[in-house]
């Protein structure tokens, strides 16, 4: 499986660099080639779980809500899973428009989590040194609320923290299909067991496929490198449906992953497809513009 992937990497990268846009060699504004940036790879800033290429605009704060419910085998008892509910509230605001900030909170080990996003890459066409893919980096921090198991010894405050580093590149291949790598570094500063590490290795990876105008399947996955037991540990996969209604994104999606941010769905995934193990949930986003509209140039 992780030769697969590699390989997937590869292909991946060796298509989008060969792709060229004629149409840059006959349209020009003025004797010089205007360079045009492309936009909507993903309707959201995220896939399902993970981060996507895409970024909010400037001066816009997209308010996400995300629910996840328990696991679909649980029974006619349990209502399948929807007895149970996880949840992450998140602020995201777009400082510029290659640059995000975020903030968010889960029930799920009553975690705060912090982001920041940056484009240094936007694909684009035309124009001088156009990019066939968008590189996106992105940093963050998680801090753990709750109560500490044995409040008698010396606990520190650092141990409640996690951090993660995530590096995307990502095309969007036309109109209808969307697809993006994410090579993730997850660190935690106190683990369980002396049997665990700290440090995790993942690679993302994140596909959008519009059906309609207003409706796209898309599907999250990270593969486990590094770092965890896979025997208890399961990759995160998320598969589901985006729908636009004017300012709003609602999604459907299936998952079995419990936790909303990436050190928690990447370190955290025990639940298996295979077993059923699967979580029906929904993220909703709605964007508010707080800020002076700009235009691309």
């Amino acid at each position: 499986m992780k030769y697969t992937f590699f390989f997937a990497l590869l292909v991946f990268a060796r298509v989008s660099f060969a792709q060229g846009d004629l149409l840059s060699l006959v349209e020009t504004k003025g004797g010089k080639p205007k360079k045009e940036y492309i936009s909507n790879a993903f309707k959201s800033s995220r896939v399902i779980n993970g981060h996507s290429m895409e970024f909010i605009g400037k001066g816009v704060l997209d308010v996400r809500i995300l629910h996840r419910f328990g696991t679909v085998n649980s029974g006619l008892n349990n209502l399948f899973g929807l007895d149970q509910a996880n949840m992450r509230f998140g602020f995201d605001y777009g400082i510029a428009k290659s640059l995000t900030i975020g903030v968010g909170r889960s029930n799920v080990g009553k975690e705060w989590d912090g982001f920041i996003k940056f484009r240094p890459i936007w694909q684009s066409k035309r124009g001088s040194w156009p990019s066939p893919v968008s590189v996106v980096m992105i940093t963050g921090a998680t801090y753990s609320t709750v109560p500490w198991t044995d409040p008698s010894r010396k606990n520190y405050t650092t141990s409640r923290m996690g951090f993660y580093n995530m590096l995307i590149i990502g095309r969007k291949f036309g109109e209808r299909f969307s697809m993006q790598v994410a090579p993730t570094f997850v660190h935690r500063n106190i683990v369980a067991t002396s049997m665990e590490h700290n440090n995790v290795y993942a690679l993302g990876v994140g596909v959008r496929f519009k059906l309609s105008k207003r409706i796209a399947f898309v599907a999250d996955y990270h593969y486990i490198a590094k770092g965890l037991d896979k025997e208890i540990y399961k990759d995160p996969l998320s598969v589901g449906f985006d729908i636009e209604t004017g300012g709003h994104v609602f999604q459907l999606h299936f998952s079995n992953a419990t936790g909303m941010n990436e050190k928690a769905f990447i370190t955290n995934t025990t639940n298996d497809w295979a077993k059923g193990d699967v979580r029906f949930g929904f993220n909703m986003s709605r964007v508010f513009t707080i800020g002076k509209k700009t235009r691309h140039k």
